[in-house]
């Protein structure tokens, strides 16, 4: 989906929409939660029909309600049911390869980085309960991760729109121009570090003939 076509949806549901894509992406679902909620900050910029506080904050509360779920789901599948039902979300074995890699490496603060990764981010929660970890221990990186993310995201593209919207002519192109070479360098960047833990956690956990 286009920014414009997110702002759409914005305009159309506000508040409803970001948190139920925030709540049900932490849950373990492929939806576009960071792009909406951006999109979300930057239309609020320009009209300022929604509050940022509110939006900030309702997004920490979907995200974090949704990893709660995602991690009781993930306990109640286990490693067998992971295996047979995973690939039905988009969590196929080489998915789940890199998320136990994460965990065996990274232990639970990957619970807090693990939403600013593309190829898993959606699935902390679910991770995390299949990997079993400690729901004590879960619940702080949890609540920290959702507040990292939710923060960064709402707060991060409210000040882009702020200051887009003060600015006019050739300079207001200029700093668009320098904002999509930058977001496609950090694309790429990321990609290419997804690749790399890809390869490293095939080399650790892949088993002959899969």
């Amino acid at each position: 989906m286009s920014l414009a076509d997110l702002s759409t949806l914005v305009a159309h549901y506000g508040y409803a929409a970001v948190f139920a894509v925030a709540f049900l992406w932490s849950v373990g679902l492929i939806l576009p939660a960071a792009e909406l909620l951006a999109a979300a900050a930057i239309y609020t910029a320009h009209t300022h029909r929604l509050n940022i506080d509110i939006l900030a904050g309702g997004a920490f509360l979907a995200t974090s309600a949704g990893g709660f779920v995602g991690y009781r789901i993930g306990e109640w599948l286990g490693e067998a049911g992971l295996r047979r039902h995973g690939a039905k979300v988009g969590l196929g074995p080489a998915r789940q390869r890199l998320g136990q890699y994460l965990f065996i490496r990274h232990g639970g603060k990957i619970v807090i980085g693990i939403r600013f990764m593309s190829i898993v981010g959606c699935f902390g929660g679910l991770l995390a309960g299949v990997n079993r970890m400690p729901f004590a221990r879960f619940a702080g990186f949890n609540i920290g991760g959702a507040a990292v993310w939710s923060l960064i995201m709402s707060f991060g593209a409210y000040l882009f729109g702020r200051v887009f919207a003060s600015l006019g002519g050739p300079i207001a192109i200029l700093v668009l121009a320098f904002a999509v070479v930058a977001f496609g360098a950090l694309v790429v960047y990321i990609h290419r570090q997804g690749a790399t833990l890809q390869a490293k956690a095939d080399a650790m956990l892949l088993r002959p003939g899969e």
